[in-house]
């Protein structure tokens, strides 16, 4: 291992020179593929520490899909039902436990995966990495990868995949530093340990969390402890279903996980899932045609003159009606925000996307009001009493 590493540039082609360097000792990587960028390892160290967590809280295997800093997923490794394989596109495929905690990271929010960096807890074994080979993606972190799975990691994009082994072994210092325009910011790492005990001060009359839940309120708070902030994340069987990371105002937040929630769930109406798609489309092209039909304004953009590109038959619209009747269906949603709600607006929003428990630090002049809404909707809600900014 070496000191440091010269990238191609920094965040835009024009910020050179650029490097990562240890100040201390040597890096706790290895480059096995591939010439990563600054935005590469922003993404590799934020998404591994990520899947660390996971691994560490709910003791299965994990996967992250990050995309600038945030995650477009998080999932852990549990067995899926034949809609999600489909959903993920993955009905073709042998899935290792790792393999589908990737595929459901992967699956959350398809469209923002697209060329994602990918962090994994285990070694990549074979069938994750025949996963990985399949999809648009920038790069790969792992603690090791099987020969096979090496082999077949290389051979991706003509040979130039970004391929990261991340040592296990690796503590990074107490105190940790950036600098923002020539001024340099310290402050401690954010070692907190997320944990069950962490959901025990509840506010609400429904005071009942089942451990599913509490797995899942783990994974969504995790999560958000390497999500740009403002950020509100919405999880469901082992895995992230919508994150809203980066808005300045709380609702915003919870408005655009919210939606993302409602797409991932919308995926598996049985309308989309007959979707008569031709043959030739390739899975990025099915993934925003999805989007576009389950969006309001569907026959406005695949009108007479652009259907057949997609379909082989000109499929019925799904209404607003059946979505709206589709996703009052979509129950046991875990909620985690990263600081507190400032007004049960948001409550009121999150109950629209099957939202049933929630996690939040508290602490808020109107407590009160958002207790309230949450005992409107029978909402089981816990204070955590910690904040998750992360920036």
């Amino acid at each position: 291992m070496a000191r440091e590493l010269e990238l191609k540039y920094g965040c835009n082609p024009n910020q050179k020179p650029s490097r990562i360097f240890m100040k201390e000792g040597e890096l706790p990587i290895q480059v096995l593929n591939g010439r990563p960028g600054y935005i590469n390892f922003l993404d590799a160290f934020n998404s591994w520490q990520l899947v660390k967590e996971l691994k560490a809280a709910t003791g299965l295997p994990a996967a992250a899909s990050f995309k600038h800093v945030s995650p477009a997923g998080a999932a852990v490794g549990l067995p899926m039902d034949e809609t999600l394989k489909k959903i993920y596109f993955v009905e073709d495929l042998e899935l290792s436990p790792l393999a589908c905690a990737y595929a459901r990271a992967r699956g959350a929010d398809r469209m923002s995966s697209y060329g994602d960096f990918i962090a994994l807890s285990d070694e990549c074994d074979v069938q994750t990495a025949r996963l990985i080979a399949r999809e648009v993606s920038d790069g790969v972190i792992a603690p090791g990868y099987s020969h096979e799975a090496l082999t077949i990691l290389k051979e991706k994009r003509k040979g130039t995949y970004t391929v990261v082994q991340m040592s296990e072994r690796y503590v990074p210092a107490p105190i940790e530093q950036k600098d923002v325009y020539g001024i340099t910011f310290e402050q401690g790492r954010n070692e907190l340990v997320i944990h069950g005990g962490m959901l025990q001060e509840m506010p609400t009359v429904n005071q009942t969390i089942p451990e599913e839940a509490k797995r899942d309120l783990l994974i969504a708070l995790i999560t958000l402890k390497y999500t740009q902030s403002n950020s509100v994340c919405y999880a469901k069987g082992g895995q992230v279903i919508g994150v809203g990371a980066g808005q300045q105002s709380r609702i915003h937040c919870t408005r655009l996980a919210g939606s993302k929630a409602d797409i991932w769930y919308l995926r598996q109406n049985p309308k989309v899932l007959n979707l008569p798609f031709r043959p030739d489309i390739r899975r990025p092209d099915r993934d925003n045609t999805i989007d576009v039909y389950i969006s309001d304004d569907f026959m406005d953009v695949l009108g007479d003159d652009v259907w057949s590109n997609y379909f082989t038959e000109k499929p019925e619209a799904l209404t607003r009606e059946e979505k709206r009747a589709w996703l009052d269906t979509l129950t046991g949603v875990s909620l985690g925000s990263d600081a507190f709600f400032p007004f049960g607006d948001n409550i009121e929003r999150a109950s629209r996307s099957g939202v049933q428990y929630i996690a939040q630090p508290g602490g808020s002049i109107r407590d009160d009001h958002v207790i309230a809404t949450c005992n409107k909707y029978h909402i089981a809600m816990a204070f955590t009493g910690i904040r998750l900014f992360h920036h």
